[in-house]
């Protein structure tokens, strides 16, 4: 997908792109350049560990609801159709 950057410096996530990773108003993310591409990662928090016993558990930090929808049988046959045969 192609997308153009602003006069304001601002650049357009295609819909898309938002839903397959989980994006909406808010979310935060994290911009970085790698090897002359820009990244940009969604910020999410990590687990907490919890003692269950002698054990350390992690935890969610992020309720169920709040956790994007993801198909990933769609995911995997995007990337095997990414790379040839």
């Amino acid at each position: 997908m192609k997308t153009t950057i602003d006069r304001a410096g601002r650049v357009v996530i295609p819909a898309a792109i938002r839903v397959r990773a989980g994006l909406s108003p808010g979310t935060e993310i994290d911009v970085s350049i790698e090897d002359g591409a820009v990244r940009l990662v969604r910020k999410a928090p990590g687990p907490r560990l919890v003692r269950v016993g002698k054990r350390l558990v992690a935890r969610p930090t992020v309720s169920v609801g709040k956790l994007p929808r993801v198909d990933f049988s769609t995911l995997v046959a995007e990337e095997r159709a990414r790379w040839p045969r």
